[in-house]
């Protein structure tokens, strides 16, 4: 059975790009199948850089992943799951919020997330989740100090406004940016001094977190950022040895995902150990496509820092026993935008002044086996540097570009540009053959609804979705390297 919840045709998608109450449903009314007793604890899970091909189950030939293959097993495995942005910082904003980072300014690393924004954070607090966040955070428009592992470091401090406490979160381990080995993080604000590999010490804490909400009975929202694969690829000695017939490189890069494995192992065992996991909705992705290559990003066209498959398309998971009851793989598109709307659907959190528009959806009828069919389109844009900028619209099995680049120079953008383009990525994943000419109707009315898409983008820049816009609207961020 269709749910329309997930969207329209793209005839009539211009409309809803431009209407800022249409998600509100999804936000209101949790209630799409059978409801758990309880209301369910959530942990999102994010790795840095770890790319589509980066893991066992979608085909590696050297990459060991048994933890995450194991999860894709046993919960909704998203075939074709999409980041809002090619890059860290605004991809992590889009997951705070529902929106995409372009209406906040949030356009390249380390760009700020505005403070006007209301947060998933923020609504789960107000309806009495206890809240925490381990691990990068990179929202508060700072990269950090290029020493990671003496004080400061990258610890994110107590006057820092834009801090995860200043989000909504009640207890935080968090780094401004990625670290490595024996990292410095700001606990609750304060610098303190960590020793062993990085993914374990955020699993650590955030474990401290969970244990305590459920032995007190307390629904809890755990946030766990981990700071790796990103570069420099400082993986453990026991963690590289997995791999040591390969090159120094691989061995590093493969160990630090293996250590992102073994500690999704270690959450989902401590949530059965506690009698949670059934309860519990886990939602594993990445922040970005990959950026060490082929391999990474599973041969799909482009990397990191472009808007082709390769640069947008990462591992998806998400487990919910309660509610997804029978393991399943989904061909539909989703993104980080739909994170937002889901978790307040299954939570039954209700946003008081929620701030619109949102470009993310609920997922539950895709939980609940109600509709395999997404029909609300997916836009990406790329906002830094000179415009009009690359965008995109995924409006399965169909992606436009607009503006394109041909792919990213040594300066994080660049090549040809070229015409307008249309795929059919579901028969074309790597983006090669131009339907533009052969189906020009559906590219016009793709890029009228982008069009009207951007116009509202901008209208968000301005400061329009706060109210009266009595709030300062904080300064848009030139382009910085990315990182």
């Amino acid at each position: 059975m269709k749910n329309h919840l997930l969207g329209l045709p793209v005839a009539v998608a211009s409309l809803f790009f431009a209407a800022p109450c249409f998600t509100v449903l999804s936000l209101t009314a949790p209630c799409f199948g059978a409801e758990p007793a309880a209301r369910p604890n959530i942990v999102l899970i994010m790795a840095d850089d770890q790319g589509w091909g980066d893991t066992g189950y979608n085909g590696h030939t050297e990459l060991k992943t048994p933890q995450l293959d194991e999860l894709a097993k046993s919960g909704l495995r998203f075939d074709h799951f999409y980041t809002a942005h090619f890059n860290c910082s605004p991809t992590r904003a889009s997951v705070m919020t529902g929106r995409h980072p372009n209406r906040m300014g949030t356009f390249t690393p380390g760009s700020p997330i505005r403070a006007q924004e209301l947060t998933v954070v923020k609504v789960l607090q107000s309806a009495g989740y206890a809240t925490g966040h381990f691990g990068k955070w990179h929202l508060n428009g700072k990269n950090g100090d290029k020493n990671t592992t003496a004080i400061p470091g990258r610890a994110i401090l107590a006057d820092d406004p834009l801090s995860p406490g200043k989000m909504g979160f009640d207890e935080w381990v968090s780094a401004d940016n990625f670290f490595d080995l024996d990292p410095v993080l700001g606990r609750n604000g304060v610098a303190e001094k960590f020793h062993g590999e990085s993914s374990d010490i955020t699993t650590d804490e955030a474990l401290k977190f969970i244990r305590r909400q459920a032995e007190a009975g307390k629904p809890f929202l755990s946030v766990v950022w981990f700071g790796s694969p990103h570069v420099p690829h400082q993986a453990s000695a026991a963690d590289k040895a997995i791999y040591g017939g390969l090159p120094e490189k691989d061995q590093n890069y493969y160990g630090e995902i293996t250590a992102i494995d073994r500690s999704v192992g270690r959450l989902r065992a401590a949530l059965r150990e506690l009698k949670v996991a059934d309860n519990t909705l886990l939602w594993y992705c990445s922040d970005n496509g990959g950026a060490a290559g082929p391999k990474s990003t599973g041969n799909l066209r482009g990397s990191k820092g472009t808007l082709w498959e390769g640069g947008l398309r990462v591992p998806g998971i998400v487990e919910w026993p309660a509610r997804i009851a029978k393991p399943f793989t989904s061909d539909t598109p989703c993104s980080t935008l739909d994170i937002y709307p889901t978790v307040l659907a299954a939570t039954g959190a209700v946003a008081q002044n929620q701030i619109q528009p949102l470009d993310g959806i609920s997922l539950l009828p895709l939980f609940d086996r109600q509709t395999e069919t997404r029909t609300k389109p997916i836009p990406f844009w790329n906002h830094a540097g000179k415009q009009p900028g690359h965008a995109a619209l995924l409006d399965w099995p169909y992606k436009l570009h607009t503006d394109a680049v041909a792919g990213r120079s040594k300066k994080g953008s660049g090549g040809e540009v070229m015409p307008m383009l249309l795929y059919d990525v579901s028969k074309d994943p790597n983006e090669t053959t131009d339907l533009a000419g052969q189906d020009p109707e559906r590219a016009a009315k793709m890029a009228a609804a982008l069009a009207t898409w951007k116009a509202s983008v901008e209208k968000s820049l301005s400061g329009a979705d706060y109210g009266d816009g009595s709030a300062a609207v904080l300064p848009i961020t030139k382009k910085r390297k990315q990182k």
